[in-house]
């Protein structure tokens, strides 16, 4: 693929939005709809992680281009279609810098050119596409390959944040990037603080938390302090809920109205869960969501009392 046809496949944020959607058009309430989320299809991990060197290992990703192919499948059979596709980071394993990873990226890229194009694609960031600690190199070499590292868009009269959790987990090598994006998100915030939407939704790679607000600081969590901080500021505003991966487990919790829903991922699982998505569904009142593995999803669809919902 030549980066000419990267840009135009995957080039979708820019100038903090999204331009598969027009603002203006989608702040309406339209009625219930769903999109489709996946978390870390993190081409190389699988083989890393069988050889116990996460660090340097990965040279073999053909296991995460079957699972992706198959969950880029599955989506392209669903009808009616989903809104969206959102990738909620650790898109490939190769951190910035590393072996393989232009490799990873360019067949990512390429199994991602499938999804049907009346879905668009809503990539996230993650600490395998930033570096654990970002830099402005990093960050806008993520830019340059998938598009905005944080941004907003609507869709049917509801609000979706996409943010940089790398900047949230340690931006000490980028604070003036950081201090960018936490500008941006109090006036986001601000917009669904004053109710101008009918839900407000946040995507991001790290979790907040994996089950609790009170629990203890883990590598896949962000720290007490931040998370605390950044729920209560989401919670004020009336965020919903809040999409992330990073686990590669499914988890979640509610802390007050927010609910924390962390899925597991595409590619390689680290506990019992399957390679999967997962469906959410919106309506006027509630924010329904439901993990399937690949195989449920390709081979059943949608079941009949999601799609119930999506007639209300």
């Amino acid at each position: 693929m030549s980066a000419m046809e990267a840009a135009d496949v995957f080039h979708r944020a820019r100038g903090r939005t999204l331009d598969a959607f027009s603002s203006e058009k989608e702040r309406e309430w339209k009625g219930p709809f769903y999109f489709i989320q996946g978390a870390d299809t993190q081409f190389g991990l699988m083989k890393a992680w069988s050889t116990g060197n996460c660090d340097a290992g990965g040279d073999e990703w053909g296991q995460e281009i079957r699972l992706t192919e198959q969950a880029v499948e599955a989506i392209n059979k669903l009808n009616p279609k989903p809104k969206f596709f959102v990738l909620c980071g650790d898109l490939v394993h190769a951190m910035p810098g590393t072996p393989w990873r232009q490799e990873q990226t360019r067949d990512l890229q390429r199994v991602l050119k499938a999804v049907d194009q009346d879905i668009p694609l809503v990539m996230v960031s993650g600490n395998h596409d930033l570096g654990n600690a970002p830099t402005a190199e990093t960050v806008e070499e993520f830019c340059q390959t998938w598009g905005d590292d944080y941004f907003s868009f609507w869709v049917g009269g509801v609000l979706f944040l996409v943010l940089n959790s790398q900047f949230l987990y340690d931006a000490s090598r980028c604070p003036a990037l950081k201090q960018a994006q936490d500008h941006w998100l109090d006036q986001q915030l601000n917009i669904a603080e004053q109710k101008q939407c009918q839900h407000a939704i946040v995507f991001q790679h790290i979790p907040l938390f994996l089950q609790s607000i009170d629990e203890d600081d883990d590598y896949f969590n962000l720290t007490k302090t931040v998370r605390k901080e950044l729920a209560d500021k989401l919670t004020r505003a009336g965020i919903r809920a809040v999409f992330s991966g990073h686990y590669h487990r499914n988890a979640g919790g509610t802390y007050q109205n927010l609910d924390m829903v962390v899925s597991s991922a595409i590619g390689c699982q680290l506990g019992k869960d399957t390679h999967g998505l997962r469906v959410v569904a919106i309506t006027a009142e509630k924010i329904v969501h439901r993990y399937y593995s690949l195989d449920e999803l390709s081979q059943g669809g949608v079941e009949e009392d999601l799609k119930e919902l999506l007639k209300e």
